[in-house]
């Protein structure tokens, strides 16, 4: 089992920063791939970004493309996501998720494809 701890969400206002962070602990060596995902109010979940562990190769929504950056870092087996240009449309509670089964890249924007979920993180931007 891995479990994930999410942290540094926050109210920020529009145009402004904020960066997330998502700490794993427990089965570590078997994670292939982490990501973050979102929802808003009302509406379903969503894919944001993903990194495979092994390679650091990274995946973004076409909605954070160019403003958000996830990177990890292997020896605290924690990722992290860099939010700027914030806008109140990215207001949502923030979810990081991990996955041990070994499909590379495939599938990284399935919410089915993910082995543990943490708890979540508000991230709020005012309009």
């Amino acid at each position: 089992q891995v479990q994930l701890v999410e942290s540094g969400g926050g109210l920020v206002q529009a145009g402004g920063s904020l960066s997330l962070s998502c700490a794993a602990s427990g089965r570590t060596f078997s994670l292939t791939g982490m990501g973050w995902f979102r929802q808003a109010p009302g509406k379903e979940r969503e894919f944001v970004t993903f990194v495979q562990w092994s390679t650091g190769i990274t995946f973004y929504a076409d909605s954070v493309k160019g403003r958000f950056t996830i990177s990890r870092d292997k020896a605290r087996n924690t990722i992290y996501v860099q939010m700027n240009s914030l806008k109140p449309e990215d207001t949502a509670v923030y979810y990081c998720a991990a996955r041990d089964r070994a499909i590379g890249t495939t599938r990284m924007s399935a919410q089915t494809s993910y082995d543990y979920w943490g708890q979540g993180t508000q991230v709020t931007v005012p309009s």
